[in-house]
């Protein structure tokens, strides 16, 4: 009889660039706060603002309308949400 290897689940660990702290842009720290935070909290905290806003389209809800605070970050006035990190990592600095 042969025997079985048994793989072993390792735990993933996170990725640690994803977890350095970033400055945000004067115009991104309206909108979340001027503190240092990481890239993924930044895009959650801005989650947090369009839909406490009630900024997602009503029809489309992968467009985002943007309010005086966040046109001054999108520079436009409809993104989807795909865009929405790309654009935010052009607001986030080391």
């Amino acid at each position: 009889m042969a025997k079985t290897k048994v793989a072993t689940k390792s735990k993933r660990k996170p990725n640690p660039a994803f977890m350095v702290p970033l400055t945000p842009s004067a115009a991104l720290a309206e909108v979340i706060g001027a503190k240092p935070l990481p890239r993924t909290e930044a895009v959650k905290k801005v989650w947090d603002y369009i839909k406490k806003n009630g900024l997602q389209d009503k029809k489309n809800r992968r467009e985002i309308n943007a309010d005086a605070k966040l046109k001054a970050v999108l520079k436009k006035d409809k993104v989807t949400m795909f865009d929405l990190a790309k654009i935010l990592s052009k607001n986030l600095s080391k």
